[in-house]
């Protein structure tokens, strides 16, 4: 499915079943929305994928993974060997989303979509060999920024034939939250500052020339806000462009995606941007440490659930929201009605 396909596909969700949804909630003996959030999520859960019976028991973590030309500016704190290492360890199960994943019940799939190292991961959606220095010219060209959305739109596609039915975004690559803050700032019309955060524990030092880089590659690239192709393709990374492809997908065909953390919402945001209609498949789940965090949620008008300061990417905030999406919908499946007690102390008094 290419992207003018996918965003063609995206439709309103299903509003008869989402009334359906809320009915059965305001039925179930306990004080009416007393489980706030939760009863919210299961009902959009509902109307994503039409049908009122929630199940989400065959989940799946797509961890994108891409190496960003930007790191030459000395803007992180290790290299991209490191983008490499943990994408081997997604296949081991020995990074910390893999521990949580096993837990949870998630089913881990890393995807190289422009790693600069072959590994053992998946490369049969690579668009490059990691993108080029932005403070030089264009991170990509617009074509790979789209071939980079479609690696995103073919593994919500795969997913869903497997029997997938929610789906969480996670990513690896050194130098993505650099190459995050530079389009979300143009993207929210915000400066550099507001959007830039210490990423995985730069120092002031290193903050600073973080923030240096990023105004000085707006400024050689001048990328357009009115056009997200243009904002990713000349600032983003291809574990974003991924990642906007994903949810573009999971909207596409019915699949909810579980929104991480700052880079996720990046993704999300251009995901959107691009397809307005894609937001309401899109599931948020905590707010990240990162200081663009809270404006990028705003301008999705999503509430997350999760406050725990967490920064460390991989997908771990969005898995972290499984067991309360569990939760949710076990009471919603198993409790007991009003009217079922009814009957029940009906038959008794008989």
């Amino acid at each position: 499915m290419t992207l003018d396909e996918a965003i063609g596909k995206v439709q309103p969700l299903d509003q008869g079943v989402m009334e359906v949804t809320r009915r059965r909630w305001d039925s179930i003996a306990k004080p009416l929305h007393s489980l706030g959030k939760l009863e919210d999520l299961i009902t959009q859960i509902a109307g994503i994928t039409g049908s009122q019976n929630i199940d989400i028991g065959k989940r799946a973590l797509v961890a994108m993974c891409a190496d960003n030309g930007v790191v030459e500016e000395g803007v992180t704190q290790t290299g991209q060997e490191i983008t490499a290492l943990v994408a081997n360890n997604f296949l081991k199960g020995c990074t910390t989303v893999c521990v949580m994943c096993r837990k949870c019940g998630v089913d881990v799939y890393p995807v190289d979509v422009g790693m600069v190292t072959d590994t053992d991961v998946r490369t049969d959606h690579k668009v490059a060999y990691g993108t080029k220095n932005m403070t030089k010219g264009p991170a990509m060209t617009r074509e790979e920024a789209v071939k980079a959305i479609e690696a995103g739109i073919a593994m919500a596609e795969e997913l869903k034939e497997k029997g997938y039915q929610i789906l969480a975004t996670g990513e690896m690559g050194i130098g993505n939250t650099t190459t995050s803050s530079a389009v979300a700032s143009v993207l929210l019309n915000q400066t550099v500052e507001d959007m830039t955060g210490r990423g995985a524990g730069l120092s002031s030092i290193g903050l600073a020339r973080k923030i240096d880089t990023i105004i000085k590659a707006i400024d050689v690239n001048q990328p357009v806000p009115e056009d997200p192709m243009d904002v990713l393709s000349k600032l983003g990374g291809f574990d974003i462009a991924g990642m906007a492809g994903l949810f573009l997908g999971g909207a596409a065909l019915g699949i909810p995606v579980v929104m991480d953390g700052f880079i996720s919402c990046v993704a999300a945001l251009t995901a959107v941007r691009l397809c307005p209609a894609v937001s309401d498949y899109i599931i948020p789940s905590h707010m990240s440490k990162e200081p663009a965090s809270r404006l990028i949620l705003e301008a999705l008008g999503k509430d997350p659930v999760l406050h725990g300061d967490m920064c460390l990417g991989e997908g771990t905030g969005a898995v972290a929201l499984f067991p309360i999406l569990d939760l949710g919908a076990e009471v919603y499946n198993s409790m007991s009605t009003f009217e079922d007690i009814n009957m029940d102390q009906y038959e008794e008094l008989k």
